[in-house]
């Protein structure tokens, strides 16, 4: 009786599995939830193909430049301390060691691509010699080598705080005001004369020197009040947790006013999320694990959105590092690891889950959704690679951001819709001339038949039939659409 209860069991359950196949999309166009604030973008961290002369430069900023999109973030970042520290060595006998000739590059070619566009910049990383250490940190002389161990101690020699304010004060007025003074009274010109929308102060500090709530409070504010003396019309991000899940006392610490000095703003807050399989997970089994993940990632958005909304409901919130880190990149670090190849499978899956993502912020209200990163290559988180690090073409991933970009962003109106399906994430948007639109996302890694309200005058969709190319486009005049395997789709009707 077992044996035969299992087997009715089993065929209930492929009935069910094929009953999902085939469903009838319903959106409620009358019924608005929100009008959209949330802006997809992307971050671009600082690594060596991303330097003047690399087989790929050329390609990668001017797709960025074309493609146009707001808020992007620019990090240079710890593992490159040449290209990230602008002051190596602490000042000593009337002598500084401010170097910009590596830095300048890669952030004058930055800056030039977003022109028109807003941006925000993160020099992450404060020189090592601004914390107390029992041995001066060392760094690679090679500017491409990778260092992972270079952000040491966790107690400034400066508790005022006022020697790392004064760097980024430096720092920002090279690219802001033409160059700066030296800790000795020398000026420095650079001839620049950009302007920065938003400046972030540090990155994932929860995980980089493991910052207590109360010593980021102390370093945001004074390195804010330095900065704005010299660019006054810059506004800030703070915090870019790494686990926001982690440390809510980070959040009701920095969010609360009084724990500030007088006058300091909270414009923006930021935090990441990354879906990690485990090492023993196929691309079959990766597929439910990283949209389980999503959702619990979702349920710590909505727990900070209650925090910023009790404590500081004027700041803004930039979930602005999200993607998928494959377990090989965990073991980037090991002597002799080589890099596993990654199927186009998984970069049509992490496609799909940062359109998820960025529907299912949009429904929560967040103002930012930055997918990560640009370039990934190997020795340097090749998993979150947005183009192919040898040739620069842009991946799956990649034209889902520009898909979205091109189709929906802030004065949208939301509305409820239904795919029928758990599998197949749905939203409908109102544009601002009106226009209907339907985002479709199917999580898996099969077809489905869907039946849409009307006929659709459009489609456009990312699949596995595009893979890298720009999205394709149909004018099927039906309301039948077969949702490819881990497609994302935007629908106009």
């Amino acid at each position: 009786m077992a044996l035969i209860s299992s087997a009715r069991t089993l065929v209930l359950a492929t009935i069910g599995i094929c009953a999902l196949s085939a469903q009838t999309v319903k959106v409620s166009w009358d019924k608005v939830d929100r009008v959209s604030n949330t802006t997809p973008t992307l971050q671009v961290v600082v690594n060596p193909p991303l330097r003047p002369g690399s087989a790929i430069h050329d390609r990668v900023y001017a797709d960025l430049h074309n493609f146009g999109f707001d808020y992007v973030r620019y990090v240079p970042w710890l593992p490159y301390p040449k290209l990230a520290v602008a002051e190596l060595e602490p000042p000593t006998n009337g002598k500084t060691s401010w170097d910009f000739s590596l830095i300048d590059p890669m952030t004058l070619d930055f800056l030039n691509a977003q022109k028109g566009h807003s941006l925000m910049l993160n020099f992450s990383t404060i020189p090592a010699w601004m914390w107390k250490t029992p041995k001066p940190v060392a760094y690679p002389q090679d500017p491409d080598e990778v260092s992972w161990d270079y952000t040491q101690g966790s107690e400034l020699r400066d508790p005022s705080c006022k020697e790392v304010a004064d760097y980024y004060a430096r720092l920002v007025s090279w690219y802001v005001n033409g160059g700066f003074t030296d800790e000795y009274g020398k000026r420095y010109e650079s001839g620049h004369h950009f302007k920065i929308d938003y400046w972030e102060v540090l990155n994932e500090i929860d995980f980089e020197h493991k910052m207590s709530p109360r010593l980021y409070a102390s370093i945001y504010d004074a390195v804010v009040a330095a900065i704005h003396k010299v660019s006054p019309e810059t506004k800030f991000v703070a915090l870019a947790l790494a686990d926001p899940s982690g440390d809510p006392a980070m959040f009701e610490y920095f969010l609360n006013p009084r724990n500030h000095k007088r006058g300091t703003p909270l414009d923006m807050i930021s935090y990441h999320f990354y879906a990690v399989p485990s090492s023993d997970e196929t691309p079959e089994i990766q597929q439910h694990t990283f949209f389980d993940q999503a959702d619990r990632f979702f349920v710590t958005v909505r727990y900070v959105e209650q925090i910023r909304k009790r404590l500081s409901p004027s700041t803004k919130t930039d979930t602005n590092e999200l993607g998928v880190i494959s377990a090989d990149d965990l073991a980037q670090g090991t002597p002799g690891h080589v890099v596993q190849p990654i199927p186009d499978s998984y970069w049509h899956l992490a496609a799909s889950l940062y359109a998820y993502l960025f529907g299912q912020l949009t429904e929560l209200g967040i103002d930012v959704a930055g997918e990560s990163q640009l370039v990934g290559y190997p020795t340097q988180f090749p998993s979150v690679s947005m183009v192919d690090w040898n040739t620069g073409a842009p991946n799956a991933r990649y034209r889902v951001l520009g898909l979205l970009r091109n189709n929906f962003g802030p004065g949208d109106k939301v509305v409820t819709a239904d795919s029928g399906s758990p599998y197949v994430y749905a939203l409908g948007f109102i544009g601002r001339d009106g226009t209907r639109k339907l985002l479709l996302v199917n999580k898996r890694e099969r077809t489905f038949d869907l039946t849409l309200p009307q006929s659709a005058k459009q489609v456009e969709a990312v699949n596995h039939i595009t893979r890298g190319d720009p999205p394709a486009r149909s004018f099927p005049n039906s309301n039948k659409l077969q949702l490819q395997a881990q497609e994302v789709a935007v629908v106009t009707f």
